[in-house]
């Protein structure tokens, strides 16, 4: 069986090696038919505490890790506010 892949935001990184990831989904409302937001946190992996609060980052679903991880950090799609990112730049 395949292993979902998520995108969502660093919310909170203050535990150790684990980042809480909020992701948001876009529904459209069973009566009413208006699209709506819902969201739901994650706990994932991050080994080496990399990513911070406001990344946009990919999650992976995995065994289970601990009691509430069955999640891993993939790798960082945008940086947050403040963050500075290495640019390859030819000039």
């Amino acid at each position: 069986m395949p292993k979902r892949i998520l995108i969502g935001t660093v919310v909170s990184d203050k535990t150790d090696k684990t980042v809480t990831v909020k992701v948001e989904r876009r529904v459209k409302h069973p009566l009413y038919g208006k699209i709506i937001r819902q969201s739901k946190k994650y706990h994932a992996h991050d080994e080496a505490n990399e990513f911070h609060s406001g990344d946009t980052v990919r999650i992976e679903e995995t065994r289970p890790i601990s009691k509430t991880k069955t999640w891993r950090v993939l790798d960082r799609v945008l940086a947050g506010k403040g963050q500075a990112i290495e640019a390859d730049l030819e000039s």
